[in-house]
């Protein structure tokens, strides 16, 4: 089949109208509270593996998880070195900020909380952690989530990473605000080749303004 001009300039055009059909389907990443604890001390351990504190020898208890994220913009444009803080209870639902003692549930010494990542030329971000637990509050109880504070080229989002087919997730008092609720859930995938016992899941972030 000879390929003509008008054949080139047909395919573009179906290629754009595919690309921006697919753009229009992304919406902003719902914004979240920050919640009560945030870290007033950051650890001075603050890497992608949550599960290990440097200088300790002990692993931190719970199911370990892996996140691969990605930040985009509603383009679908790679967001390249956004600046990612999350935190995090640990598998039984504590955080170790002093805000949060009242709670019965022990701290874990092997448990880092807390990690400081930038995404990479493609958007991207990962992290490997424990599964969190659900917890009690005084307005209801909370459904298992990681905070994340994401500051992408000209954007600051706050929001939270939920767990899809969670027991809690349709009474969270914070999900259930969420609009669109889809966007805070992450995508369960199977597990990393690398790391075959870790529960694994894919969440992409889309920021309004990039």
């Amino acid at each position: 089949m000879l390929v003509t001009r008008r054949h080139l300039v047909v395919g573009a055009a179906a290629v754009a109208s595919f690309s921006a059909a697919k753009a229009q389907k992304l919406v902003a990443t719902s914004a979240q509270d920050l919640g009560p604890f945030y870290p007033i001390v950051r650890p001075p351990d603050h890497d992608a593996d949550l599960t290990r504190v440097t200088g300790r020898g002990g692993v931190a208890r719970g199911r370990p998880i892996n996140v691969i994220g990605r930040v985009v913009d509603l383009q679908g444009n790679a967001v390249t070195n956004a600046q990612v803080e999350l935190w995090q209870c640990n598998s039984e639902g504590r955080y170790d900020h002093p805000g949060d003692r009242a709670n019965p549930a022990a701290l874990d010494p092997n448990f880092q909380g807390f990690a400081r990542l930038a995404t990479d030329r493609d958007g991207q971000f990962k992290f490997r952690s424990v599964k969190p637990k659900d917890y009690d509050t005084p307005i209801g109880r909370r459904t298992p989530h990681i905070h994340f504070d994401i500051s992408g080229r000209s954007e600051r989002l706050v929001t939270q990473m939920y767990f899809p087919n969670e027991p809690l997730n349709d009474i969270d008092f914070l999900l259930k605000n969420a609009a669109p609720r889809e966007s805070v859930i992450a995508e369960a995938i199977d597990p990393l080749s690398g790391d075959p016992d870790a529960l694994a899941y894919r969440w992409t972030v889309v920021l309004a303004v990039g």
